[in-house]
């Protein structure tokens, strides 16, 4: 479910950069063989395939669309490298690589502004970079920092409480459509494996406390939730190191790391293996 929101992503704004970059005429070749690979992409991704190598065709294609065009509008070129970001950042988690990518074009192609402004979506990009090299650094096999916090009732919370149990840290947000498109599966595994031994602690990136809480109970979300109301700027947010959503973190009973995103299938698979050792 999740590459389905990436792949509505890039079929809304792949081909975009801020100043109608896509103004150019029908007949203009540049953009025309970026719109028939980027549909090439896009297929992949939507037949559900998100590693790099399974787009190592499209990439050099990418590339040799930059040599086929060489001398061709700024902005065009530019499109090509804006290609190559998002996929870095979007599909393969490889956001350095997007940030240079920007860095690249900004230093080739000066003249043109992405998202408007190039300085801002550098250092968005670099932002992002800081939490990723932060997200993963919490290595598996290694114990998550501890935090404490309250909840959206106004008591305690604190990861050490649960000393023991099978824990799974799930930042997410109601405005979220991939972390709305998991729930089904939190709910199903909670309901499952809750007696045995396995909790949930939700981080809720909303701004709105009270609608979290009404979502929570229509949906039937019985596990603690955290939210204090600050978004990506929040405490919890900048201590993990989380720059996208959905992000997990699965701990076993002694707090040490033994899954991070895991969804779907896979969280499921974690949770019956590790419950198994008990």
């Amino acid at each position: 479910m999740k590459y389905k929101y990436w792949i509505a992503l890039f079929v809304a704004g792949l081909l975009w950069s801020g100043q109608n970059l896509l103004a150019a005429e029908t007949n203009d070749t540049t953009i025309a063989d970026l719109t028939n690979l980027v549909a090439k992409i896009n297929a992949k991704l939507d037949a559900g395939k998100t590693h790099e190598a399974d787009f190592a065709d499209n990439l050099r294609e990418l590339d040799a669309l930059m040599v086929k065009h060489n001398g061709a509008r700024p902005e065009d070129l530019a499109q090509i490298l804006l290609v190559k970001a998002q996929l870095d950042s979007d599909v393969f988690d490889e956001p350095e690589k997007a940030l240079q990518l920007y860095l690249q074009i900004k230093h080739d192609f000066p003249a043109v502004q992405i998202g408007g402004n190039t300085d801002e979506a550098i250092a968005s990009s670099e932002a992002v970079v800081a939490q990723w090299r932060i997200w993963h650094s919490l290595a598996m096999g290694t114990k998550l920092p501890d935090f404490t916090t309250t909840n959206i009732a106004g008591e305690p919370l604190s990861l050490a409480d649960y000393k023991g149990k099978l824990v799974l840290i799930d930042f997410w947000a109601t405005w979220c459509p991939p972390c709305r498109a998991e729930l089904p599966n939190l709910l199903s595994v909670y309901s499952k494996y809750h007696s045995q031994g396995f909790e949930i602690i939700g981080v809720s990136l909303d701004d709105n406390q009270q609608k979290l809480l009404a979502f929570t109970k229509n949906m039937n979300m019985l596990w603690p939730q955290t939210c204090d109301g600050q978004g990506w700027a929040g405490k919890l947010v900048a201590q993990y190191g989380v720059y996208r959503l959905p992000s997990t973190v699965l701990l076993n009973g002694q707090g040490i790391i033994i899954g991070r995103d895991l969804r779907g299938e896979e969280l499921e698979q974690a949770l019956v293996r590790t419950l198994a050792k008990k």
